[in-house]
């Protein structure tokens, strides 16, 4: 039986150092960090390097199988070009507090292209690849079918109010995929989260040219809306932000504190997780690739303790808990409490709990509702016959509202 797996993952956007940061796959043809590409598609990378030199940086691609496990296949297999290229379009920071410089990337490009779909891997890194200073997945999609999510609530006898379920139509575009039919699976993913992710379905049926995955199982927590928080003007308070202040030098957003565990269901418009970088002086937008300043961003949560961790995450920081998002108890106000250093612009975020050595609990602070606007997203995955890797033979996302709600 399929069941919910909440994995930690510690590669996908790892990064060694405290000089990088502010690492953004951003997708022009969404608007926002859905690594999601089909083939002529090009993502654009963006990153900071906080010694405010210029570096010379390298990147290189690493192809996996439908489960992100090495698949072994060389460089030429799965692209052409350079195998390590140069990472050479950068700009220094201007009127900020922190200097920095900025690195953009924009690809495939003319140095590397990548010749089959599947799961990738792009490795940024100063002098070997086996030393990266970070790593991001992204997805390239062969346009063969049309995949159709359907999301409803799952009525539970036990929790009738919680969960999500999701069914998924795959037709083909063209031509007949029931030939691939034994090696096709599905990946269901919630919100860009790579914590939550139902993998490795196979077809509950195939009806005609169509293939269908109806599982029962198919279900997930619908948690609740993000929070947010918008600070593109650092002179001001609004958007969640309470106050604000230069200290040593150092930009400074306080936030308004939130509270824990609502009974009810309110809906708040989020952008399901993702965030982008802004500045906006009086009206006047900047550059925000070069001109965004940083700040240490405090987090507030009234709660009482709990016997559990706390963190603060979210698809700035890959919804990885580390000691630099988790917040502690302040006893004298009554408050958990947090600082990240962040660039400025605007965010969405969840406070994730934590119990020893279990797993991840999105909904235990925000909520955890059926109602929930959500991202879901469905990677098809098969093995070309006659060949030695897993292709991505589509792709479909469910980004509007559950009908039922309105």
């Amino acid at each position: 039986m399929k069941t919910l797996r909440i994995l930690l993952l510690t590669l996908s956007g790892l990064v060694f150092g405290q000089n990088i940061q502010s690492v953004q796959l951003f997708n022009p043809q969404t608007n926002d960090e859905t690594p999601v590409i089909r083939i002529g598609e090009q993502l654009v990378l963006g990153f900071d390097d906080l010694t405010n030199g210029s570096q010379i940086y390298r990147y290189t691609f690493k192809h996996y199988d439908r489960n992100w496990n090495d698949d072994n296949l060389f460089f030429t297999e799965f692209a052409t070009g350079s195998m390590n290229a140069l990472l050479d379009q950068f700009q220094y920071s201007f009127n900020t507090l922190q200097a920095y410089t900025h690195y953009k990337l924009v690809f495939p490009n003319d140095k590397i292209q990548l010749k089959i779909s599947g799961n990738y891997e792009l490795i940024v890194y100063k002098d070997s690849a086996d030393q990266p200073l970070f790593k991001k997945r992204f997805y390239l999609v062969e346009d063969a079918t049309s995949v159709g999510l359907n999301i409803s609530r799952f009525a539970d006898a036990k929790n009738p109010n919680l969960n999500q379920r999701v069914e998924v139509n795959v037709s083909p575009k063209g031509g007949d995929i029931s030939s691939n039919v034994n090696s096709i699976t599905m990946n269901v993913m919630q919100n860009n989260n790579p914590n939550m992710v139902i993998s490795n379905l196979k077809p509950s049926s195939v009806l005609g040219n169509q293939i269908l995955f109806q599982q029962m199982n198919l279900t997930f927590p619908g948690d609740n809306e993000f929070y947010y928080f918008d600070n593109k003007n650092m002179n001001m308070a609004a958007d969640m932000v309470r106050v604000t202040e230069i200290k040593d030098d150092v930009n400074q957003t306080y936030l308004h504190p939130v509270w824990a565990f609502p009974l009810n269901y309110q809906y708040q418009p989020d952008v399901n997780g993702a965030w982008y970088y802004r500045r906006n002086d009086l009206g006047r937008e900047r550059d925000a690739e070069r001109e965004a300043d940083y700040s240490w961003v405090h987090f507030y949560l009234e709660s009482d303790p709990v016997d559990k961790e706390i963190y603060v995450l979210g698809g700035f920081n890959n919804y990885m808990p580390t000691k630099e998002n988790q917040m502690q108890y302040d006893a004298a106000t009554k408050q958990y409490v947090a600082k990240i250093f962040l660039k400025q612009g605007f965010y969405n975020y969840v406070l994730v709990t934590k119990e020893g050595n279990g797993p991840l609990n999105f909904g235990e602070v925000n909520g955890n509702f059926w109602q929930t606007e959500n991202l879901y997203q469905a990677f098809l995955y098969y093995a070309p016959f006659g060949r030695n890797y897993d292709g991505l033979m589509g792709y479909g996302e469910f980004r509007t509202p559950i009908a039922s709600k309105r």
